[in-house]
């Protein structure tokens, strides 16, 4: 497809989308058989304990997606992925090569760290994974929600809260919150196939899915969906030209792309009305992934290669499993014109890894190694009571019923570590992942209760506001109290103002306190040894760590409504976010040299099998402004069919404000570092995620024959690198095209299209290309992955 068809085609979708919102007053007012928007009357449950709130008419601005735009506008079956494609302020990069971020991609909201998002299931608060992303890529020291864990065809719809929520929901809202609403219905369901692939030839896709549900004797409901998914992986490696003394020298010998993977994801959900006053509930989710992936290929003359196993070199391989479960349990209903839920929440992620190596020092010192390897396993469970009170009250002075919340929660955490066998471990370690050590391996646990209180109102006729206040105590962290006030002022039906001020916090998650662990590193341009050490550690204390503190901040938003008439409305909205002591991964302190190993020895430290030495500490302020504008138009002035279309844009951007001193044992040592390198500082925390991004999508009908066209256009990003400004690199902007079409008949519906069909691909990465000889080609951090285009078919049977 050449350029000049590709800019008209996309000056046309642009221009369709853009039409309407000039154009919004001419449209005639819909009758009933008409065309809407469905999301102006859409009930939503996040960010308010009012009932009967609409999105349209909430003071926070909210996004609502439907598990029809989840379906239909992109042939994912990542929900991560395809959130990404529909909300611009979600980021959802496809790194490679990244100790098992491929595993569990992070999500960033704001471009905002994955863990400063906080995810609900049916508005309770969902655990995080186990797994924590130690490569340098965007999420970099966070354990993020696995989105991917919840099966898709399980979803009604998601309703996304893009302002802070912490006097709502407490800890990890700093950005907003995802909210994922799971379905009811029992008199539909569906089951269907799927299949797809990359144009490149490789990875193939294939996916079964089932949703349903059943009517309990007219007294509730039990709804289920599964999910089975085999994904072969992709290669965008390009040829290894890093020593020509090697014997690949010239040969494709990385793996640089989507993992290998096979999934299996089931979900419940069901209510029974056990009374006219009490109604059991209860949900459930369970997901397995076992992928495969790889680390940097070990050429034939390499230091961490044995020649008499592999005369060629070899490809370390790393297999990663990931369990997760949830569970929710409770009683809601009305008494004495009080709504209360009580509620027992558990969620459990276990991340355990295996991997196909050698052990370098094994071979050295008893001439054998084993070439596959039990690295250990992370754990990480939560346990949540929750009790919640709301009523409505009749105060004259106001315009309508104050809605009165209150609430207790209790909520236990715990992080586990359990050790690989000896020989991952044993001095240098498996070459690629060294094992968990039996020093690394514990328990760790954190016990918090928190109370809040929450009044809604309709103040006058035109001003409506909230204000909700929360205290928390953990028994590691003491005391937190954090505060909101939004405000909503109507013109008239079809102008509204909104604004916004909160403060929130996050306290340090369980496995940035604790987290021990040694592995290979691309830093400054070399791959090193890693090692990364709990902020308790003897090790870390000797070299400046400090206990940690929670992260605050202070959100602010400003923003307007517009509803013309049934078939448009637009928000856009811009937001302040301040955020005091960001827990972020130290620089590399380099463990190798002679005054460190000297002052290391002479306190105890003699075993040391890394290059480098890091640890998590507070160790910047940041600073996040940015704009959201959502705009969606319902066609009825075209001659034949329906036209639904959306546009939605983000302004972000990221500045780190503040960098603590250096400790001063640091400087001491004559190590030459900041506590926050050049790499984190200017990118990771800033300028690596894409400021602007535009999504565009229009959905047609006609009859039984379906068109949906999704295209986005990722902003400029710039990359940075710890060896200096020669290093680093800006990449350039992209338009990427999605395209469905559809036909139903009678119960069924088939589908072909392709997401990326124009085969877009990000610039190639000069940086550390050159450091890989040109085997890695892409960047980690490219918004959209490096896949290229992906053709997929899919048959669907609903009832």
């Amino acid at each position: 497809m050449n350029n000049t068809f590709k800019l008209k085609l996309l000056t046309l979708l642009i221009m369709s989308s853009i039409y309407p919102v000039a154009h919004a007053e001419d449209a005639a007012v819909p009758t009933n058989n008409e065309n809407k928007v469905e999301a102006l009357n859409t009930i939503i449950v996040t960010g308010t304990r009012k009932i009967n709130r609409s999105a349209t008419k909430s003071s926070q601005p909210i996004d609502v997606i439907t598990a029809e735009d989840l379906q239909q506008r992109t042939g994912t079956s990542e929900l991560g992925t395809a959130l990404s494609k529909l909300i611009p302020s979600i980021n959802f990069p496809r790194p490679s090569v990244a100790d098992g971020t491929e595993f569990v991609r992070p999500a960033q909201l704001k471009g905002l760290s994955p863990d400063q998002v906080l995810v609900l299931v049916n508005g309770k608060r969902r655990h995080t994974s186990a797994f924590i992303n130690m490569g340098g890529t965007i999420g970099r020291g966070s354990s993020p929600t696995d989105l991917n864990a919840i099966p898709m065809s399980a979803v009604s719809r998601i309703e996304v809260l893009k302002d802070g929520a912490s006097a709502r929901y407490g800890s990890d809202a700093i950005a907003g919150v995802i909210n994922i609403i799971l379905k009811t219905d029992t008199k539909h369901g569906e089951a269907g196939v799927r299949y797809g692939k990359y144009s490149k030839g490789d990875g193939e896709q294939k996916q079964s899915f089932i949703s349903g549900g059943t009517d309990l004797n007219q007294k509730g409901f039990i709804t289920f969906a599964g999910e089975w998914e085999n994904d072969d992986s992709t290669n965008r490696a390009g040829l290894d030209k890093r020593d020509p003394a090697a014997t690949t020298y010239g040969q494709r010998t990385f793996r640089y792309g989507d993992p290998e993977q096979d999934n299996v994801k089931v979900a419940i959900n069901s209510e029974y009305d056990l009374t006219d006053a009490a109604t059991l509930y209860g949900f459930a989710t369970y997901s397995r992934k076992q992928a495969e992936s790889a680390a940097f290929y070990r050429l034939s003359n390499s230091s961490s290669n044995i020649p008499a196993i592999y005369p060629n070199g070899y490809l370390p391989l790393i297999f990663g499993e990931s369990e997760d479960i949830a569970a929710v349990f409770g009683l809601k209903g009305e008494l004495a014109d009080w709504r209360y839920d009580a509620s027992i929440n558990y969620g459990r992620n276990k991340y355990q890894v295996r991997t196909d190596t050698i052990n370098v020092s094994t071979y050295k010192d008893f001439n054998y190694t084993p070439t596959r390897f039990y690295n250990g396993a992370l754990i990480n469970d939560q346990t949540a009571f929750n009790f919640d009170l709301s009523r409505d009250f009749d105060i004259k002075f106001l315009s309508g019923p104050l809605t009165f919340s209150t609430g207790v929660q209790y909520l236990n955490q715990n992080y586990e570590i359990e050790a690989g066998d000896p020989n991952s471990y044993y001095k240098t370690g498996s070459s690629g992942l060294a094992g968990f050590r039996n020093a690394d391996a514990g328990k760790w646990s954190r016990d918090n209760i928190a109370a809040y209180l929450d009044l809604d109102t309709n103040i006058t006729e035109k001003l409506s506001g909230s204000l909700a206040y929360r205290h928390e105590y953990y028994n590691d962290f003491g005391h937190a109290d954090n505060g909101a006030l939004s405000l909503r002022y109507e013109v008239n039906p079809k102008i509204a103002f909104r604004a916004n001020a909160s403060t929130g916090f996050r306290v340090p998650s369980l496995a940035q306190q604790y987290y021990t662990q040694t592995s290979s590193q691309l830093v400054n341009q070399s791959i090193v040894e890693a090692g990364t050490f709990a902020t308790d550690s003897k090790i870390a204390r000797l070299l400046g760590a400090e206990d940690l503190k929670p992260e605050k901040s202070r959100n602010y938003s400003v923003g307007v409504v517009l509803t013309p008439n049934d078939q448009f409305y637009l928000t856009l909205d811009a937001y302040l976010i301040d955020i005091k002591d960001r827990i972020t991964l130290s620089s590399n302190i380099a463990a190798n040299s002679a005054t460190v190993k000297s002052y290391l020895a002479a306190n105890g430290i003699t075993d040391i099998n890394f290059d480098t030495v890091r640890f998590f500490n507070n160790a910047a302020d940041t600073r996040t402004k940015g704009v959201d504008l959502v705009a969606n138009y319902a066609w009825n002035n075209i001659p034949y069919g329906k036209l639904n279309s959306s546009l939605a844009y983000n302004y972000n951007e990221n500045k780190v404000t503040k960098v603590r001193a250096n400790p001063d044992i640091l400087n001491s040592l004559g190590v030459n570092l900041n506590r926050l390198d050049r790499r984190e500082q200017y990118g990771i925390l800033a300028a690596s995620t894409p400021k602007h991004k535009l999504t565009i999508t229009n959905d047609y009908t006609l009859g039984n024959w379906g068109v949906s066209t999704n295209v986005t256009r990722y902003g400029s990003f710039k990359t940075y690198s710890n060896s200096g400004p020669a290093y680093d690199q800006k990449y350039s902007a992209n338009w990427i095209l999605d395209l469905a079409l559809s036909y139903k008949y009678k119960n069924w519906k088939f589908e072909v299209g392709g997401d990326n069909i124009t085969n877009v691909y990000p610039d190639k990465d000069k940086t550390t290309a050159s450091s890989t000889g040109g085997s890695i080609q892409y960047s980690l951090f490219s918004p959209f992955g490096a896949n290229g285009a992906f053709y997929y078919s899919r048959v669907t049977y609903r009832w």
